[in-house]
């Protein structure tokens, strides 16, 4: 079983990042779909990662390890793939990693973005594009409802202004070389995709909410939460890669000029939580825990309240989030729960995880009390 709409088999598809997180969950499930594929990032940022004890590396056409900001080397890649659709993931994702090295984050996740579109444009062949920001490229006023697709981008902090400033590399780039006026002649179909803030198995980064908590669990230790009432639009990794993977498979088959732009891929409204009820919906589901308000004066900024609308993504695309929180935050738990007891190759959970999300509902129903009681008792590491 696939996902109605999305088609990618004998696709040559070029992922950048995929020794990263969201990266080799999505290279997993290109292979899944009949995807030739080609990885370009740096070696996997933590030890573990989902790279490595999923081993994904064994289901690439090819693997480059080397720097997003290496235009040569990078345009040489996408010259020998020759790929049908790029997924543009490579980044620096932390925001506290940014207030620690400001200067690296923006070449990253700036020029970053500028080298795939200029290998793209000296390629001069047709292509889709996927470009990956973040919920946070948006300028945040700490709206209480969800920013849409024509808000302003910006950002307080070096990671946020830094994906505020991908996008407008990417709108420059559209509007200069790829203009969606002139797509019978170029070819070219660039999109941008922002996510919120997602979690599930395989995510080992620091400073980031979900690996805080396995790690501290995992220690029987309690959990420190820095920001406890920050809300934070939560979803499984599978909900937005579901819609990457539609909206790259709707523009291979159309030159549709709607399609090109920025989209948003999150939650339904109410789904969003604040980090405390996300901590504590993962405690129950482990089985045993607690967690313990440590903020503190003088911490960096971020920002207290964000929220996406996807009302585009549903409206034009079809794409609706398959996963509740109460079953993100069950599947992201068994996965890790699997992972400290076996110690094992977990590509078979991911596979699993993948095959139950596609078995799912185009809309998801939010678990009963008693659904979600019975689930958290299987899965005790």
């Amino acid at each position: 079983m696939t996902l109605k709409g999305v088609d990618f088999a004998g696709k040559r598809v070029f992922v950048t990042g995929h020794t990263g997180f969201k990266g080799s969950w999505l290279a997993i499930w290109l292979n899944r779909l009949g995807a030739e594929v080609t990885g370009y990032a740096t070696p996997p940022p933590t030890s573990p990662s989902n790279f490595e004890v999923s081993q994904v590396r064994e289901l690439l056409a090819t693997h480059h390890e080397a720097d997003i900001r290496d235009g040569a080397r990078l345009s040489q890649a996408i010259g020998a793939a020759n790929p049908e659709v790029i997924f543009h993931l490579a980044a620096q994702p932390l925001v506290r990693d940014s207030y620690r090295c400001p200067r690296e984050t923006f070449e990253v996740n700036v020029i970053g973005v500028a080298s795939v579109l200029d290998a793209v444009r000296d390629r001069g062949k047709p292509c889709v594009v996927i470009v990956v920001t973040s919920d946070k490229c948006y300028e945040n006023f700490e709206h209480v409802w969800g920013y849409r697709e024509t808000d302003p981008v910006g950002g307080h902090d070096p990671y946020s202004a830094s994906k505020g400033a991908a996008e407008l590399v990417v709108s420059s780039y559209r509007r200069s070389f790829f203009p969606p006026q002139g797509v019978a002649q170029h070819g070219v179909k660039v999109a941008s995709v922002r996510a919120g803030n997602v979690i599930g198995g395989g995510d080992w980064a620091s400073d980031r909410l979900v690996p805080d908590i396995v790690r501290a669990l995992s220690s029987g230790l309690p959990v420190p939460l820095r920001n406890p009432d920050s809300v934070r639009p939560w979803q499984h990794v599978l909900d937005p890669l579901a819609g990457y993977l539609l909206l790259a498979s709707r523009l291979l088959a159309s030159e549709d000029t709607s399609l090109f732009g920025g989209w948003n891929f999150g939650p339904l409204p109410g789904e969003d939580a604040p980090v405390s009820h996300l901590a504590q919906h993962l405690i129950d589901a482990w089985g045993e825990g607690s967690w313990n308000d440590v903020r503190r004066g003088g911490e960096p900024h971020e920002a207290h309240t964000l929220r996406l609308s996807i009302e585009k993504a549903i409206g034009q695309l079809g794409w609706c989030p398959r996963w509740g929180l109460p079953e993100a935050v069950l599947r992201t738990a068994r996965w890790y729960a699997r992972y400290t007891r076996t110690q094992t190759n977990m590509l078979p959970a991911c596979i699993e995880d993948i095959e139950h999300y596609e078995r799912s509902s185009d809309q998801f129903k939010t678990p009963t009390a008693d659904q979600h009681k019975a689930a958290i008792g299987s899965v005790t590491p």
